[in-house]
């Protein structure tokens, strides 16, 4: 079976850092895949902080992770600091795709590429709705204030 292959954003303007702990970490002495994903998540909940938004209450709409997938480039160690970097990308009607890179914060060393699928849904009802263009605004300010 192909492995996934996942290309680089050419920039991520979003960045955070979070230390792997001895709870993210198996038997084989490296960052679980499980743990992986819960970095990923923890770095797109931050991102979203980033912008003024809660996940619950994003101009009216809630996210939901419809996908995601992670390639692995190298093993994370405990104790070792994860700067995880976000681009939102591809966007479409309903959602985008969140990319993301993680590194050892030290070294540089890449971990892992991914990116997790976004889409925006109605309390009432739970039905996906259009991106909305407040946040489309503000995902562009962002851009422009860290570059």
């Amino acid at each position: 079976m192909p492995r996934i292959q996942l290309t680089p954003a050419a920039s991520y303007p979003f960045a955070t850092e979070m230390q792997i702990y001895i709870s993210h970490v198996n038997q084989g002495g490296h960052l679980d895949n499980a743990q992986l994903l819960t970095l990923a998540s923890e770095a797109r909940v931050r991102f979203f902080k980033a912008l003024g938004y809660f996940e619950s209450g994003v101009e009216g709409a809630l996210i939901v992770v419809a996908d995601i997938v992670a390639q692995y480039k190298s093993e994370g160690f405990h104790g070792e600091t994860m700067r995880v970097e976000m681009n939102p990308a591809d966007f479409n009607k309903y959602g985008f795709d969140l990319q993301f890179r993680m590194s050892e914060a030290t070294t540089g060393r890449e971990v892992a590429l991914g990116k997790i699928g976004i889409v925006f849904v109605i309390r009432e009802g739970r039905k996906i709705t259009p991106v909305p263009p407040a946040f489309l605004a503000r995902v562009e300010q962002f851009r422009m204030t860290v570059q």
